[in-house]
């Protein structure tokens, strides 16, 4: 059975911005899919941007309760409350958005999309596998934080310090694409896929139910880190994981440069021909950069910078 042609965006709070509502703009545009689903917990403001989501042909705004959600989950995996008791615990909305989008795919299957992404092409060609997921290139996975070997953290540091140097240079996620070999391809969440009762999500929320409490504090505990520790149960036949290129292309850190002044055409050599989304990390140092992104704002900068010449790209109408 083919992943269902929908795609799911997930928000905790009542106020979306602009460089969020390019998100579900951009999928709607350019993904191919019938159905572009924005699930949100809370009753949302009204903004300009919310205005443009509620005009956008093929998507739906959907208020959810995320406990209902989460116990559908709960009966199908006979996981008695432990879902909503971890929901209930947890105060960062970003882990809670991990529990969210892994039982939204786990339930209703699609290809899940982070609000910090640009689609830029089709995304039927994803929907033949029965589940996908895809890599970026970081630094300090978790094996790594974990390891007590000089030389593998001796090594990691000198990685981490290129990276800081690169981010900071002009143009340096050119550099980097000279040596993004030698970081560790690690598994990110935000953009997945998967038919309905798709084994990986199974097997993602019960390892969420089951992880102690002292283990969930850490950031990616929810997230990468669960993900990365669970991929090797499953086959190549079993789970597609995509290479970096397909939605990362400028990984996280290095992702800086969206935000950066650049040169007109420097689009087309920052993404890779097979580049379908585009997650910009909205954790990298973006919350300034997002309070002043409207409309008005991509079109004065999109010949000089990166990201208002992908915002362009996706959204030509702007």
């Amino acid at each position: 059975m083919p992943i269902p042609a929908r795609a799911h965006f997930c928000w905790i709070g009542p106020t979306l911005s602009w460089a969020h509502a390019f998100a579900v703009l951009s999928a709607a545009a350019q993904a191919g899919l019938d159905e572009v689903i924005l699930h949100h917990t809370d009753e949302l403001a009204p903004t300009p941007a919310l205005a443009a989501l509620r005009a956008a042909p093929g998507v739906i705004l959907a208020h959810i309760n995320p406990l209902e959600i989460l116990h559908q989950a709960e009966v199908k995996l006979a996981l008695e409350g432990q879902l909503t008791a971890l929901y209930h615990r947890l105060a960062s909305p970003v882990q809670r958005a991990d529990m969210l989008r892994a039982a939204i795919l786990y339930l209703q299957g699609g290809i899940y999309l982070d609000l910090d992404t640009i689609t830029i092409a089709p995304l039927r060609p994803l929907l033949g596998a029965t589940q996908f997921i895809g890599q970026e290139y970081i630094v300090w996975p978790h094996w790594v934080r974990a390891s007590r070997s000089p030389l593998v953290w001796a090594r990691h540091l000198a990685l981490d310090l290129l990276r800081k140097a690169l981010r900071l240079a002009p143009g340096g996620w050119r550099g980097f694409r000279r040596v993004e070999h030698w970081y560790f391809p690690g598994v990110n969440n935000a953009v997945m896929g998967a038919t309905p009762g798709a084994s990986l999500f199974a097997a993602y929320l019960r390892a969420m139910a089951t992880l102690p409490p002292g283990a969930q504090v850490p950031p990616y505990a929810l997230g990468p880190d669960m993900l990365q520790s669970l991929i090797a149960r499953f086959t190549p036949a079993e789970l597609v994981i995509h290479p970096p290129a397909i939605f990362y292309p400028l990984p996280p850190e290095i992702s800086e440069h969206w935000f950066r002044p650049s040169r007109p055409g420097a689009l087309a050599r920052a993404l890779r021909p097979q580049t379908l989304v585009v997650h910009w990390y909205a954790s990298v140092r973006s919350k300034p950069h997002v309070a002043v992104i409207d409309p008005a704002f991509i079109r004065a900068h999109r010949e000089s910078q990166l990201f208002s010449a992908l915002v362009s790209t996706a959204l030509p109408q702007l």
